[in-house]
C-alpha cells in the first residue's frame, strides 16, 4: 500500500466514524518540532492531531527519536512512534538519456514530547483574547457583509456573507465561520485563483469545501478559537468521503492549497507560518 493509500485510509477511517480528524483538535495549538519550532504543515497537521486526540497529548510539541537524544532526553520504553510524511525526489533517466526528476512521499517517524523522559517540555503558547481573532479578520480588508441567514463566499461579487454575530450560539462558532468562508475569498481570480465552483453536489464543489474546511481549522488552532461540530458536517462528510475514496491524492491536494491559504491570510499580519 502506498504511503497516499495509507494516509488516504486512515484519514476516511475519522471520516465514516463521523468526526473529521481536524475537527476533535480545533482546539488543540498547532503541532510543531520542539528544536526547529517550525510548525508541521497539510497532511502532517492531520496525522498528527489525529494521534495527539487518541492518546490524550496536550502539548503541541514533537521530536524524532535522534532529536530526544540529542536534547540529553530519550523516549520512553514502549512508547509507540506516530508516523508523518515529506516530500523526496531521485532523479532517474529516461529512455533518451536525460535526466527526470521524481517526487515521491516517505515515512519518517516522531514522539510527543510527552512521550519521552529527560527533556523539559515547553509551556503551551498563551491563550490568545478573543479580541485578536477578530482584529486577524480585519486586517484582511474582505468585504464582508452581515444580515443574511447562511453563510457563504461569492466569487462573481467578491463578497463574504455572515448571519450577524449574535445568530450564532457562541462568538467562536462565528469567528469559525468567518474564517471558513475567508479561506474561499483567497482562492478569488485576483488572489490564489483557485477554481471556485458554487454548486453543491459536485466533485469541485466538495474539493474547494475540503480546502476551506481545512483552512479555517488551521486557523482555529493558530487563533485558538474552540468552535462546535457544526450540523451542516453530516452532508459534506459524506461528498468527502466519496472524494477521498476516488482520489487517493485528494486529501494531499487540499492539504497543501489549505496550507497556502492560511499563509496568505496570515501575511496580513505579519507572521511567518513554518514549514516542517
Amino acid at each position: 500500500m502506498s504511503v497516499y493509500d495509507t494516509v488516504t485510509e486512515q484519514i476516511l477511517k475519522e471520516l465514516e466514524a463521523g468526526t473529521p480528524p481536524w475537527v476533535q483538535s480545533w482546539q488543540s495549538s498547532l503541532p510543531r518540532n520542539i528544536v526547529s519550532k517550525k510548525e508541521y504543515r497539510g497532511t502532517n497537521v492531520l496525522l498528527l492531531w489525529t494521534a495527539a486526540a487518541k492518546k490524550g497529548y496536550r502539548s503541541p510539541y514533537w521530536l524524532t527519536f535522534k532529536q530526544a537524544g540529542d536534547l540529553q532526553g530519550k523516549v520512553k520504553r514502549g512508547e509507540k512512534a506516530t508516523w508523518i510524511v515529506y516530500a523526496a525526489s531521485q532523479t532517474k533517466k529516461d529512455e533518451k538519456g536525460e535526466e527526470i526528476e521524481h517526487r515521491f512521499l516517505k515515512w519518517y517517524f516522531v514522539f510527543k514530547v510527552e512521550q519521552t523522559e529527560g527533556i523539559s517540555h515547553p509551556e503551551r503558547p498563551p491563550v490568545k483574547p478573543i479580541g485578536e481573532v477578530k482584529e486577524f479578520i480585519d486586517a484582511l480588508g474582505a468585504n464582508v457583509i452581515h444580515g443574511n441567514t447562511r453563510a457563504y463566499y461569492l466569487p462573481k461579487c467578491d463578497q463574504i456573507h455572515l448571519p450577524d454575530p449574535e445568530d450564532f450560539k457562541t462568538m467562536a462558532d462565528y469567528y469559525a465561520v468567518a474564517l471558513h468562508e475567508h479561506t474561499h475569498w483567497t482562492g478569488h481570480s485576483s488572489r490564489l485563483n483557485r477554481p471556485l465552483v458554487t454548486k453543491f453536489g459536485t466533485e469541485e464543489y466538495a474539493e474547494e469545501e475540503l480546502v476551506a474546511e481545512l483552512g479555517s481549522a488551521f486557523l482555529c488552532s493558530h487563533l485558538q478559537v474552540t468552535p462546535v461540530l457544526r450540523e451542516d458536517h453530516a452532508a459534506y462528510i459524506k461528498s468527502w468521503i466519496k472524494v477521498l475514496k476516488e482520489d487517493k491524492r485528494a486529501i494531499f491536494k487540499a492539504s497543501a492549497l489549505a496550507a497556502k491559504a492560511v499563509d496568505y491570510l496570515r501575511s496580513f499580519s505579519r507572521e511567518e507560518a513554518g514549514d516542517a
